[in-house]
């Protein structure tokens, strides 16, 4: 489980340094591609082939499961860390993100997702009141 908020700083290199507690979690391989609200996902391998299996047995008669797959496996890159706990991000995936040198990576259950700074600051304001108003059950019998 990925828990909390971290501020890494990209390098020139398009590298970013992995919380370093999650760091032996990772270092055989995690998989970063697109996510929602345009951060990027970043999945331990098992859990991104999890979500593999899941995609595989939506009915690709579905567009929005055929859209869906097509972006989200296209932009998908394998990395290792390297012995530091830096993983490069895709130029690709910088650019769909829009990452600047100062990022913030949150812990979101199974996956890490990575934002530019200044875009999950703005989406936390947006996010943060409606969260502390909400006032019916999200997830009914749990929260």
């Amino acid at each position: 489980m990925f828990l909390g908020t971290h501020t890494p700083r990209l390098d020139e290199k398009g590298r970013l340094f992995l919380p370093a507690k999650y760091r032996d979690e990772l270092s055989g391989g995690l998989v970063i591609t697109k996510g929602q609200e345009r951060c990027l996902y970043v999945f331990p391998v098992p859990e991104f082939e999890r979500v593999t299996e899941a995609l595989r047995s939506a009915p690709v008669t579905a567009k929005a499961v055929r859209d869906y797959s097509r972006v989200f496996f296209a932009s998908a890159s394998d990395e290792v860390p390297d012995k530091q706990g830096r993983v490069t991000i895709p130029a690709g995936l910088r650019t769909y993100a829009g990452l600047s040198r100062e990022c913030v990576v949150i812990g979101a259950n199974t996956r890490l997702e990575i934002w530019d700074a200044s875009a999950w600051a703005a989406y936390e304001a947006e996010q943060e009141q409606a969260f502390a108003d909400l006032s019916e059950e999200v997830l009914p019998g749990v929260l």
